[in-house]
């Protein structure tokens, strides 16, 4: 079994959207590649706050009976794909975001959402349950739009030197050598208004940069053919730019960039908005 973004687990949220069908398709690939158990959550709520009258208990039945009936049908539909990987489904009463973290936080291995969804289990908006699993989730989240079904082209990594960097690495190396494709590892910088080098040395130091984050790499992962690339200009828009061509997209939560308090990042969030392939978004595990 190859090492890959996963461990163990994948869940995945589903509400019935073609954008959460599609997430549910990525996970199950992911979980044939990977060996990984697959659990599909749907989440549902009758219970709103300030609502005038309480849900009577027959509207709650019927809700918690439709909610199993949807995920019921997409586990079905999965196992017809034949391939034997281990699925299960779970109906879940309350919010979409918290039931997702709830199992993050229990030992789940990977999460992954779609891009938007039919009112909230998935979505772009700030504030929607992505946005909200993408920036708190423990664990890995995959965002899975754009060419969802796409199996050519490369995993593309953005680095930049920071621990969170550092982590997308690993897990981009991973799934490079799970999928059997190249891995180009972008790091993109922007020339200040007065350089303290001048463009070539800058160009250098930055190249040197990346080398020496990609050394222990190339040690552990010898079979995954890599692509190392200085680029000019903002991460956000360097990585867009090449989603378009790629399978994966991998980034750290957070760089050296924007407000240490962040805990998702600006490039992370412009990739979740508008690359072209599922985005993997990696949150830097602290020792203990």
């Amino acid at each position: 079994m190859n090492a890959t973004i996963t461990a163990q687990r994948i869940v995945v949220g589903y509400d019935g959207s073609d954008e959460a069908r599609w997430a549910v398709d990525w996970a199950a690939g992911e979980a044939e590649r990977t060996g990984s158990q697959l659990q599909i959550l749907t989440a549902y709520q009758l219970a709103w706050p300030g609502a005038y009258y309480a849900v009577a208990a027959e509207q709650f039945e019927l809700a918690r009976q439709a909610a199993e009936q949807t995920v019921d049908e997409i586990v079905a539909r999965v196992r017809e794909r034949g391939t034997g990987i281990d699925v299960f489904g779970t109906a879940v009463d309350g919010l979409a975001a918290a039931a997702l973290l709830d199992l993050a936080d229990a030992g789940a291995g990977t999460i992954v959402v779609g891009s938007r969804g039919s009112g909230g289990l998935t979505g772009l908006l700030m504030g929607s349950v992505s946005q909200q699993v993408a920036t708190h989730s423990p664990v890995p989240v995959v965002v899975v739009r754009g060419r969802s079904a796409a199996t050519d082209g490369p995993v593309v990594v953005g680095v930049d030197g920071s621990a969170s960097s550092d982590d997308a690495l690993a897990q981009a190396f991973a799934a490079a050598r799970a999928r059997g494709t190249e891995l180009v590892v972008v790091r993109a910088h922007v020339t200040p208004p007065q350089p303290a080098l001048p463009p070539p040395d800058l160009e250098a130091h930055e190249r040197a940069a990346l080398d020496a984050s990609l050394a222990p790499w190339l040690v552990r992962y010898p079979d995954v053919k890599v692509e190392a690339l200085v680029a000019a200009g903002r991460a956000a828009k360097v990585l867009v730019g090449v989603s378009h061509t790629a399978q994966l997209v991998v980034v750290g939560s957070r760089g050296h960039g924007g407000f240490a308090g962040l805990l998702l990042g600006s490039v992370g969030q412009q990739l979740m908005h508008h690359a072209e392939c599922p985005v993997l978004i990696v949150h830097h595990r602290k020792a203990r």
